[in-house]
């Protein structure tokens, strides 16, 4: 089997950013952003989808964590898609309802080499914390966009702002964990009738 494991890094005028991944891992998260809330998050996507990550970080935090967080996204989404290569032998879809306590969301993912987010969640406070919650979406459509996957993210209620925050990284997790999981019955062949994934 072929290694599906990438490095990117990316260094602009507003942040300097380091990812390794390897996609058939076991979960080992090792996160540096500077921003504590953000680390959290990305602990749990690298956890719940296997996804061994390793996340450095160093971005104009004294303006705010908006191009942190979106650059990041970014560089995730580029690592992943050099690491799948011609996507080859992979389940593609997937799909999970995850509840978290009073929290339920909806993910679905289509590993299609096609960037698309549907973004059906609203906060009901600016802020977790000192994270700006609009940035859970940034980094979401980040991703999306260059790690080539149509992606759909509902949630469909919630009361804890944390909680929806978590249960849209852990849902984005385990739709990528199932998608990118290596399919016995064509391990060889790209699931595409057009016979490509790259977009």
């Amino acid at each position: 089997m072929a290694s599906r494991s990438a490095e990117v890094a990316r260094k602009t005028r507003e942040t300097e950013i380091s990812v390794s991944l390897d996609v058939d891992g076991v979960g080992k998260a090792d996160m540096a952003t500077g921003v504590g809330f953000f680390d959290h998050m990305l602990d749990q996507l690298s956890r719940h989808s296997l996804i061994d990550m390793t996340v450095k970080a160093k971005g104009d935090l004294h303006i705010d964590d908006h191009h942190t967080v979106e650059d990041t996204g970014i560089a995730i989404g580029q690592a992943l898609s050099k690491a799948l290569g011609e996507r080859r032998g992979i389940m593609r879809y997937a799909s999970i309802d995850l509840a978290m306590d009073e929290t339920l969301t909806r993910a679905a993912i289509d590993v299609s080499g096609r960037p698309f987010l549907v973004w059906n969640v609203a906060f009901s406070a600016p802020k977790i914390g000192t994270f700006d919650t609009e940035l859970v979406r940034e980094f979401f459509h980040a991703l999306a966009q260059n790690a080539g996957v149509t992606l759909h993210v509902t949630n469909h209620y919630g009361a804890n702002n944390h909680h929806i925050a978590e249960t849209c990284f852990k849902a984005v997790a385990r739709v990528l964990r199932a998608a990118l999981e290596r399919d016995p019955r064509q391990p060889d062949a790209v699931p595409s009738t057009k016979g490509s994934l790259k977009g």
